[in-house]
């Protein structure tokens, strides 16, 4: 039972409300348009965490094996680096949930379409055998996109856009471009915690040739970053709610504005170790501004 806790530790809980945000946003916009599944919803809040596990434990695999995780890491200390796991723990692990991710990701199709064959079936089964590989290449492997900068890619593209509008394409059945803007929101706040990561970690991965955007920028610059996607990520929902003519409940999101100034107040005179503690923060933060977004959409709907 003791070695679960180290396998709980390579899942790392804070980052999965992150996973979940985008599939929360885009199923309560859809709820607001009159369309619901519960099935879908459950199967693709499970196919959501499911991929940011593989994520966090093929990077914890591919910094390991680049020699990125050691002692001068600022960051939690992972469970292989400790000796607590071996790698081909780790890599049982990373197995076990691309079967649960492939499992749920085929269920997810199965019950919005009531077919795996279909023109859509396919279109998503395919969307999501991409994000497996995405999530698995993220570090680990000889050609890691990480390493070059192209992680915040990775994370505002399956995290905010496949996410939020995966799951209202997969409940109302139709496509809405006014969804790009509150799935961009998602996905800038999703790129904000892995920007911060990187920033928390700027000289060791420095050192290791992990060109980090934060490294490629330099610390300040990616500061001045990290404060525009937070900036972004308020104007295209406000944007969102102002096209869709919402009422007051439409900017029930703006409840998260104080979490995140206070993070951004911080994230802007700290650095270094410093700036772990605040991971929990825009986790928090995002997955507020996902809910109480997407409830303040249902009670504009029903109540505005």
């Amino acid at each position: 039972m003791k070695k679960l806790q180290y396998y709980v530790q390579s899942a790392r809980l804070r980052t999965l409300p992150l996973s979940v945000a985008g599939i929360i946003m885009g199923a309560m916009i859809a709820a607001s348009d009159s369309h619901w599944s519960t099935a879908t919803f459950v199967w693709g809040l499970l196919t959501a965490l499911s991929l940011q596990i593989i994520s966090n434990v093929a990077n914890e695999l591919g910094d390991l094996q680049k020699g990125t995780d050691n002692e001068n890491r600022l960051g939690p200390i992972r469970s292989v680096q400790s000796g607590k796991l071996t790698p081909q723990n780790l890599k049982g692990m990373l197995a076990v949930f691309v079967a649960i991710a492939m499992f749920s990701g085929l269920m997810l199709v199965v019950v919005s379409f009531h077919s795996l064959t279909s023109f859509y079936s396919l279109l998503m089964l395919f969307t999501g055998a991409l994000a497996i590989v995405a999530a698995v290449k993220y570090t680990f492997g000889v050609k890691a996109y990480g390493y070059v900068g192209l992680g915040d890619v990775f994370v505002f593209i399956f995290f905010g856009l496949v996410s939020v509008l995966g799951m209202y394409f997969l409940l109302a059945g139709t496509f809405s471009p006014e969804v790009l803007l509150p799935a961009s929101s998602i996905g800038f706040l999703s790129t904000a915690m892995l920007n911060q990561n990187n920033m928390r970690d700027i000289d060791n991965d420095k050192n290791f040739q992990k060109k980090t955007l934060a490294v490629r920028m330099g610390l300040n610059a990616a500061k001045t970053y990290h404060l525009i996607i937070i900036v972004l990520a308020f104007i295209l929902m406000t944007s969102y709610c102002f096209i869709e003519k919402k009422g007051i409940f439409g900017y029930l999101y703006l409840i998260s504005l104080p979490v995140f100034v206070h993070h951004l107040n911080y994230v802007l005179k700290n650095d270094g170790k410093s700036l772990d503690k605040h991971m929990k923060v825009i986790a928090a933060g995002t997955m507020l501004f996902a809910v109480s977004g997407g409830v303040g959409m249902i009670l504009e709907q029903h109540m505005g």
